[in-house]
């Protein structure tokens, strides 16, 4: 195997050292075209970014009950058909009671953050006050918004669950009403004049004291100007009947008002107010057009008890009082008390009295030793209170006030806290009296011995009818035959004498003849007659010769 030796380079001649280039500094330096696309791209993404952050509106968070028909970035939010905001997520509150929406708005839009903007979500609603939000059967839910005026700012809104039954921006003014009950009202529940719309029912709400409830209503302009104040507003809900002694009342105001209740409003014809009522005055709400029109005198009436031995049934609260036929008060309510002294019972009913309508003044009453004075006046000259029935129909009874001379004196008391008037039973205890007295009088009518008398007078009547049935078929027997024989022979007589007295009857024409002959003779014998007047001494002497008759 050979192997191979490096050769020797010791001999040779050293290398030469490596030249170095020179350095020169530019002058200039000019970047690269490389550059200048990632250059131009920063500078537009960063003209967009501020552009859109210029564009973009404040964001603010509300809160819904529920979440339904809302949808993240596909919810608009529309402020008179104009979207303004959008739903940017939804999310659960800690508590999860409600549901939290991020909304962006538009930049335009942040006059709506006033602190008493108010949002709620539109979608298909069914009420009695109407149907609303029908288009978005389609085109989906959306937050409807009604922009406040306030100058505080707020960034947190609480949704409402209902429409707003008036807007911010609408012409008018409220008022508020006082009521012992809703009835049949609600949100958005008519406000009448004269039977013309004129408003809404637009709140309600319980009072603290747990007993009455006040209504806020809105009365379009420029209605609102006929609200003064002397204005009385009352019920005008569905069909008012009222059936009492006074017999059927029906009122009512616009069919609507059947399903949707209603208030209504008015002035008195007497009312001398012109000037216009100011905002969120307060008003009573009335049960009725009636109840609303009393007047002022009539607010505040004065109180008396009337007790009555008989039955009240048939007598209810608002029965009318009246005096000869002019309504002087109504009936407030009515009692039972047990009096111990007669063991009995009696019947207490407090009613009101309207002086003004007896031709008193409320001043007269509030001094007792005036008012007692004129109470045993009228109690002398016989004044009494009486039940009497006012519909036979429906036994509804009412309270009248007469004189009745022949009464017996009774005292009467001024000094307690409501005065105590007389009374006098009713013409329906008069009557229930009267015939009491008829029924015991029947029932002293011996009606056994009438009716065994009876019995033996129907007997004999009975064996006198059965003989008459014999003597009527003895009648029959012998009788009847004889009876057509009779009548037979009486036919043949007439039917003779019929032929005897025919015009060409024989003895027809000798009775013309015989008469006839009667007549000359009586012409004969007046002319004898005449002829003696003249010559009396003719019966003596006879007849001279020479003389004619």
């Amino acid at each position: 195997m050979q192997t191979m030796t490096e050769p020797d380079t010791s001999n040779l001649p050293a290398p030469p050292a490596p030249l170095r280039p020179a350095l020169r500094r530019r002058t200039r330096w000019l970047p690269s075209l490389v550059w200048l696309i990632p250059i131009v791209a920063a500078i537009a993404g960063l003209s967009l970014l501020i552009h859109t952050l210029s564009e973009r509106g404040p964001e603010i968070t509300m809160t819904f009950r529920t979440a339904d028909g809302l949808v993240p970035n596909r919810t608009p939010v529309r402020y008179k058909a104009v979207d303004i905001g959008v739903v940017k997520s939804l999310r659960l509150a800690p508590d999860r009671s409600h549901v939290i929406a991020t909304i962006a708005l538009g930049n335009d839009a942040k006059s709506f953050l006033a602190k008493d903007t108010r949002f709620w979500v539109v979608r298909p609603r069914f009420a009695i006050s109407g149907i609303s939000g029908l288009e978005t059967l389609l085109s989906g839910a959306y937050i409807g918004v009604d922009a406040g005026k306030s100058a505080a700012r707020s960034y947190t809104f609480a949704g409402l669950e209902v429409p707003p039954a008036v807007s911010t921006d609408a012409s008018g003014r409220q008022f508020v009403l006082r009521a012992a009950d809703l009835g049949s009202l609600d949100i958005g529940s008519p406000v009448y004049y004269r039977r013309v719309r004129v408003g809404q029912v637009v709140a309600y709400q319980l009072e603290p004291n747990g007993r009455d409830l006040s209504l806020r209503v809105f009365i379009d302009q420029p209605y609102d100007k006929l609200v003064t104040a002397n204005t009385r507003f009352w019920h005008a809900s569905g069909i008012d009947i009222k059936l009492d002694a006074g017999g059927l009342k029906v009122n009512t105001q616009a069919l609507s008002t059947m399903l949707l209740g209603g208030v209504a409003f008015q002035d008195p014809d007497n009312s001398r107010a012109v000037a216009a009522a100011g905002e969120n005055t307060r008003f009573m709400l009335a049960s009725d057009q009636a109840e609303a029109m009393k007047p002022p005198e009539e607010l505040k009436p004065a109180l008396a008890v009337l007790n009555f031995d008989q039955s009240v049934r048939g007598l209810s609260p608002g029965s009318p009082l009246d005096f000869r036929g002019i309504v002087v008060g109504q009936v407030r309510s009515i009692g039972i008390e047990y009096q111990r002294d007669r063991k009995t019972f009696r019947f207490p009913v407090v009613v009101e009295l309207y002086p003004s309508r007896m031709g008193f003044s409320p001043r007269d009453l509030e001094d007792k030793q005036k008012a007692y004075e004129i109470a045993d006046t009228m109690n002398k000259r016989g004044l009494r209170a009486q039940l009497r029935n006012g519909n036979l129909l429906t036994g509804q009874l009412y309270v009248a006030f007469d004189f009745f001379p022949k009464a017996a004196p009774v005292r009467i008391s001024v000094d307690g806290p409501v005065p105590e008037l007389a009374t006098t039973p009713g013409t329906l205890d008069e009557l229930q009296a009267k015939l009491g007295s008829i029924v015991n009088k029947i029932d002293n009518v011996p009606f056994e011995q009438i009716g065994r008398d009876l019995r033996t007078s129907m007997a004999a009547l009975d064996k006198m009818l059965n003989n008459a049935d014999k003597l009527m078929a003895q009648v029959n027997v012998d009788v009847v035959p004889q009876f057509a024989a009779a009548l037979r022979d009486a036919h043949q007589t007439l039917q003779t004498a019929n032929e005897t007295l025919a015009p060409n009857a024989p003895l027809q024409q000798d009775t013309r003849r015989m008469m006839q002959e009667l007549t000359r003779s009586a012409a004969s014998l007046r002319n004898l007659t005449d002829y003696l007047e003249r010559h009396p001494e003719a019966l003596l002497r006879g007849k001279a010769a020479t003389e004619q008759p």
